[in-house]
């Protein structure tokens, strides 16, 4: 390992190997994942003079990929890197080598772009596919709410204010009901101009986004992530997230007419749980496509629900890279499963 400030041998680099423990989640990921192919595209994007000492492409990634992981800021990243020899040792950093401060985060979120971490998520699973760990046989779709500002109280206020000046230049008959807010005036207050209010089932409502996922089942591994605002139906988002084959499983937010052509335009099958007021609904079957779906619930409950960036764009970038991270994740125990399978077997 070379020191980042002089290049010379950096002679704690095998000290610190042995301060971290061997079965550490973060040494399994750096035997899995091959960092420097993965991060090949982020090569025209990335300057050698962003940060101090120029830091290398994949060190800068993987403090990305960390960050994410522990759910820190910025602030709190760089504090973790400076104190912590497992999270120095993941990003290639020796033990006395100078770590990058707060404000280097935000720049390379925004010279890498939520394009080129899209590409690199779709060329992992790609990656997936080829080594067999990823099938196309069953896929489970739906998707979460994720929380980009919990109150909004100022922007009502300012909505009912503004609907208040304008009723008073009206007539009496032409005065409207009691000002609210809505998805058709929000942006006009809000300081998110993207997000709007969702709602599930009638109780339950959100400022914010939807990521829309679809999971192969075989592995448990994410294999395609659509980031819309809140109010887009569920089922207006299932043609982004469709696998090439295979059965998609979904829930009766996803029964509609429009959605059941598509599937059988793409040739796949459907195995969305029809509504009840469905003439061909079978009971029977739609209770073992919700067996079947029960054991990956579990990951869309993993999944970051609350998001501290503005703009599709930028919530796009961060529900992505928690989707790329849950995968790696996923990957530490599927590998090790596959090997305590060989060992059973020999």
């Amino acid at each position: 390992m070379l020191n980042t400030e002089s290049g010379q041998l950096d002679i704690h680099s095998g000290l610190l190997e042995q301060l971290v423990r061997k079965d550490h989640p973060y040494k399994k990921i750096l035997n899995i994942v091959d960092f420097p192919k993965l991060c090949i595209p982020l090569h025209d994007c990335y300057c050698k003079d962003n940060g101090t000492y120029g830091y290398p492409v994949e060190s800068a990634f993987k403090c990305l990929l960390l960050q994410q992981w522990e759910d820190l800021s910025d602030r709190q990243m760089e504090r973790y890197l400076q104190e912590n020899n497992a999270a120095k040792l993941f990003c290639g950093f020796g033990l006395v080598d100078s770590t990058p401060g707060f404000a280097f985060f935000s720049k390379l979120r925004t010279k890498i772009g939520y394009e080129r971490l899209a590409n690199m998520f779709n060329s992992v699973t790609e990656q997936l596919k080829k080594q067999k760990l990823v099938s196309n046989v069953f896929t489970f779709v739906d998707a979460t709410g994720i929380i980009s500002k919990v109150s909004l109280w100022n922007e009502r206020d300012k909505a009912i204010e503004d609907a208040i000046k304008s009723q008073k230049e009206m007539k009496e008959e032409d005065k409207k009901e009691e000002p609210k807010l809505t998805n058709e005036n929000i942006s006009k207050y809000a300081c998110d101009k993207d997000a709007r209010i969702g709602c599930k089932g009638k109780r339950k409502f959100w400022f914010g986004y939807k990521r829309h996922q679809a999971v192969d089942m075989t592995s448990g591994i994410i294999i395609k992530v659509k980031i819309t605002p809140a109010n887009m139906p569920d089922h207006k988002a299932i043609g982004d997230i469709l696998p090439e084959t295979g059965m998609v499983l979904a829930d009766k937010g996803y029964d509609t007419n429009a959605t059941n052509e598509l599937l059988q335009e793409r040739n796949l099958h459907s195995g969305i749980i029809k509504k009840n007021n469905r003439k061909n609904k079978d009971r029977d079957k739609d209770r073992w496509l919700t067996s079947m779906r029960m054991p990956y619930e579990g990951l869309f409950s993993k999944a970051d629900k609350r998001t501290l960036y503005r703009g599709l764009d930028r919530v796009s970038f961060h529900q992505t890279l928690d989707a790329l991270c849950q995968n790696f994740k996923r990957l530490v125990k599927v590998t090790e499963n596959l090997v305590w399978q060989h060992l059973k077997l020999a």
